[in-house]
């Protein structure tokens, strides 16, 4: 299953995908968390005292990344001319969850007990000639070619605001947890993500955080109506961490206040509640396909991009299988 955390810079969207993925790795469930935020902290929010990761950024590597995903799909004409929406077929390049591909082996390290693969920051050679979203293409395709099951979980910390609505990377999950704090400002990206999710029938839930008392809980209550799902209180536990006075091993989650621990539980079943829908899955990724070669691609790279669109395949469909077609290796 595939979770996205959204929400205002400042929201604390960092720590709960940081928490959220120690708590299923605690179980020993298969989870990778993927850190798709232009500030780049979840390995630090995951383990701060494991140093900088030494695995290679997904946006650095691109080209790597299309070469391996496109396999032997005879509508995409050659690496250069996949786009970061371009959606598997017959004889792409799928992947299992943490399987021993390539793409696994080079981008995941272990930061605590959590397996991490990051988008990359900003470098100097970026400012004032790229946006951030062509870095985040790693992270949709990787998504796009990802034959994940029931019981695994792919946590992806997002960009701060509505600013991932600028890709069709929103569509990429089953369910996206929007942390708000109980304030006008902490509920005011909750509108927008509303409003879009609706469009596009994603699911969406509130989780409040830094929630100190009855008013801050009636607020959010009132701000956002059934879409809150919990809500995490004022956490000492959480300020000693980031301050790095507590060890990043699963089993100091115990000392997590009870309350916080369970929201994190209720987190893991509004995910596990809800099978996945590989069609309307695999129907977004090529409606957004669509529009990016309608607005830009077919003009950059000289071709129909339509064209690498296959009618008749959808990934977790297959014979015999709700997982993996033998293409996926």
């Amino acid at each position: 299953m595939r979770v996205a955390f959204v929400g205002k810079g400042g929201s604390g969207k960092t720590t709960l995908s940081a928490l959220f993925s120690r708590h299923l790795a605690r179980s020993g469930a298969p989870v990778l968390a993927i850190d798709g935020d232009i500030n780049q902290h979840l390995a630090e929010a995951l383990g701060p005292d494991d140093g900088p990761l030494d695995a290679p950024p997904l946006g650095a590597h691109l080209a790597e990344i299309k070469t391996l995903l496109r396999g032997t799909n005879p509508r995409i004409a050659s690496p250069e001319a996949m786009i970061k929406t371009t959606p598997p077929g017959r004889g792409s390049r799928l992947l299992r969850l943490l399987g021993d591909d390539e793409l696994h082996t080079r981008h995941v390290r272990r930061v605590g007990d959590v397996p991490l693969m990051v988008t990359g920051a900003f470098d100097e050679s970026d400012l004032g000639v790229a946006c951030y979203h062509s870095k985040l293409g790693g992270v949709e395709l990787y998504l796009n070619h990802l034959v994940d099951g029931p019981g695994e979980y792919v946590v992806v910390d997002m960009t701060a605001g509505a600013d991932a609505f600028a890709s069709g990377l929103f569509t990429r999950f089953d369910i996206t947890f929007l942390v708000a704090e109980p304030t006008c400002k902490g509920v005011s990206v909750y509108r927008q993500y509303r409003d879009h999710a609706r469009e596009f029938g994603i699911r969406l839930a509130v989780v409040g955080n830094k929630v100190t008392g009855e008013d801050d809980l009636l607020f959010l209550k009132e701000q956002v109506g059934d879409d809150l799902l919990t809500h995490l209180v004022q956490s000492p536990w959480v300020r000693a961490a980031e301050q790095g006075r507590t060890k990043a091993e699963s089993d100091a989650l115990d000392s997590l206040e009870p309350h916080n621990r369970h929201a994190l539980s209720i987190l893991r079943e509004t995910v596990d509640s809800r099978p996945r829908d590989w069609p309307t899955l695999h129907r977004h990724a090529v409606e957004f396909h669509l529009r990016n070669a309608r607005a830009w691609a077919d003009k950059a790279t000289g071709q129909d991009l339509a064209k690498q669109v296959d009618p008749d395949f959808v990934p977790g469909r297959l014979p015999g299988t709700d997982l993996t077609p033998n293409s996926a290796h």
